[in-house]
């Protein structure tokens, strides 16, 4: 199959720059040490990660009859207001009550700006007659927003070594949220879409038809797997990606590395450095993804692959850091990252073909709803045998366990995705 070419006008870099400003969290290559810090163990940071989920479930349902009511671009700027309080709140956080707080405001900022930008994007692409550059268009504004988490992770290191400590990354981080603000701000109004009247009884409605969409996909045996497979390994993802942040550090204490450098300052030199080149990485996998889907033919092939890969990944690597080597299970987050991104676009194109059958919407909302329930629960197993049986030995047997149920969500032909 022919790459589809993208068409870089304007709005293009517009959208690019939203994803780079987005992913500026300069906290975000920190996130769990300062938990840590904060003397929270593993166990209530995987009810922390959980209850982000579990919020995101919630308000994800009605966000898009809330963008209905306000616009796309209110919803968005509203998104980023949430942020920036959740920001503040992790700043002067002394304790996990105020944590909790600023974890529920993270995730409803989230759940506000997810599915409505995609959406802008895929209505800017309908209204010019390019939506056949979806898998592509999308991975290239993805690889963009990666390489803000490169930027963003180098940035975080130089903040916490000069700082000295982790809080003022919270701060920082303010910025380019505000400026994302003014960016969404200069979008055309028309990508609002069309402006409606948003009631309680639609709103209502909107949590019966994905309930309902819900049961139906649980039900339906090639509904079922195609709904696992499209979401399980984002959930899995989202579950275990900041559990890095720990072995960088005891690379950082054990390595004879930087050593003129105190410890604080060693872990925050080489958390920046290998976060950069992680997103680097991860980068270029986002900009590959719509060339490696067009070296199959079916998407269910590639997702089945990079499914079973991640897993068996996982499961390998960790357990080296059960063993003191912590080399190897970076690299296993490194391969796991990339293949999070592989997918992504990916399953953009599953879900556009098993839709034909089916309102693009409902899929959209049951996948996003079943990826967050699946990272809610994944985040408060893996924080539990964490605090009992340590994060390596946790992180292999998460990954393990997921690997051996691969056939039980295994797409095995087209039609199981119908």
């Amino acid at each position: 199959m022919a790459v589809k070419s993208i068409t870089r006008d304007i709005q293009y870099y517009k959208f690019c720059l939203y994803g780079f400003f987005k992913n500026l969290r300069f906290f975000d290559a920190f996130l769990v040490l300062f938990l840590l810090e904060k003397g929270i163990g593993y166990f209530e940071i995987g009810l922390l990660y959980s209850v982000r989920e579990i919020v995101i479930m919630i308000i994800e349902i009605p966000s898009g009859f809330i963008a209905d009511a306000l616009g796309r671009r209110k919803t968005l700027i509203s998104s980023f207001f949430f942020y920036i309080l959740s920001f503040l709140f992790f700043y002067l956080s002394t304790g996990i009550a105020l944590v909790f707080v600023a974890m529920i405001l993270f995730a409803i900022g989230d759940a506000f700006r997810t599915g409505v930008h995609k959406a802008m994007i895929f209505h800017y692409l309908k209204v010019n007659g390019w939506a056949d550059q979806k898998v592509d268009y999308y991975g290239h504004t993805r690889a963009w927003s990666q390489a803000g988490s490169a930027f963003s992770a180098l940035t975080a290191g130089i903040i916490v070594f000069f700082a000295g400590e982790i809080n003022s990354v919270f701060i920082w981080s303010v910025i380019p949220y505000l400026l994302d603000m003014a960016l969404i701000y200069s979008y055309p109004t028309w990508l609002d879409g069309e402006l409606k009247q948003g009631h309680l009884l639609r709103i209502k409605a909107a949590f019966a038809d994905v309930w309902k969409a819900f049961i139906v996909s649980l039900k339906t045996p090639a509904t079922r797997r195609a709904l696992l497979s499209t979401s399980l390994f984002s959930g899995y993802y989202s579950a275990i990606k900041d559990y890095i942040q720990p072995v960088i550090k005891a690379v950082a204490l054990s390595a004879p590395v930087l050593i003129w450098l105190d410890n604080e300052q060693r872990t925050a030199v080489l958390i920046g450095v290998i976060y950069f080149f992680i997103y680097l990485l991860t980068s270029l996998a986002s900009r590959l993804s719509g060339r490696i889907n067009h070296l199959f033919s079916h998407p269910y092939k590639p997702v089945n692959l990079t499914l079973a890969a991640g897993f068996a990944l996982g499961a390998v690597t960790f357990s080296f850091y059960y063993m003191g080597i912590y080399s190897i299970p970076i690299l296993g987050f490194l391969l796991i990252m990339m293949i999070e991104n592989l997918r992504k676009p990916m399953g953009i194109a599953l879900v556009a073909e098993y839709s034909q059958n089916a309102s693009m919407a409902s899929v959209l909302s049951v996948s996003s709803q079943a990826k967050s329930l699946l990272a809610a629960l994944l985040a408060s197993v893996t924080g539990l045998l964490a605090e009992w049986l340590g994060l390596g030995s946790a992180l292999a047997m998460v990954s393990f366990f997921l690997l051996v149920l691969y056939p039980f969500y295994q797409l095995k032909s087209k039609g199981n995705t119908r």
